[in-house]
């Protein structure tokens, strides 16, 4: 049987997730709720969305729903549970969520740089135009005016050697 994820959220008290998916084949939405045991507020949130969505009573509903969207579910739970408001909860995820250029990637342990780098992956591939977009073109040329002289650079000249 296949289904259609449309709206995931979470509930607080008792702790669970509900899905509202569509079932391809009766074509009706349904509500599905996934409680949440053994969760506390020193678990870890991506181990957790990892372990509901590999669940083989849930895996058929959440095939289609992203590893990053049951971990920000799970966070909102945590923060419940740390004594914060749905408020906070939601801006300290947001602040998560936004790369700042500026940031040196070098000074991150490894547990943040992957989160970073898969941040920005999922970024580059909602960002990316497909072969079967309607709007994708094959070769863009696009130029760029300079605003002040161009600078010049040792790299930039070609060396004795020819290189």
């Amino acid at each position: 049987m296949s289904y259609e994820a449309i709206k995931c959220g979470v509930r607080f008290q008792p702790p669970a997730i509900i899905l509202m998916y569509l079932e391809k084949a009766a074509g009706k939405s349904r509500q599905r709720m996934m409680p949440i045991r053994n969760f506390s507020k020193f678990s870890d949130c991506s181990r957790a969305a990892e372990q509901l969505k590999n669940n083989p009573r849930h895996k058929p509903y959440l095939e289609r729903v992203s590893p990053r969207q049951l971990e920000k579910l799970y966070r909102l739970l945590k923060g419940h549970l740390n004594g914060k408001s749905l408020e906070e909860s939601l801006e300290a995820i947001r602040r998560e969520q936004i790369i700042d250029p500026e940031e040196d990637l070098n000074k991150l342990g490894d547990r943040e740089l992957a989160k970073r780098k898969s941040l920005m992956d999922e970024l580059f591939e909602n960002n990316r135009k497909k072969k079967d977009d309607p709007d994708f073109e094959y070769n863009v040329e696009v130029d760029f005016t300079q605003d002040g002289p161009v600078e010049n650079c040792g790299w930039d000249e070609e060396s004795e050697n020819g290189f």
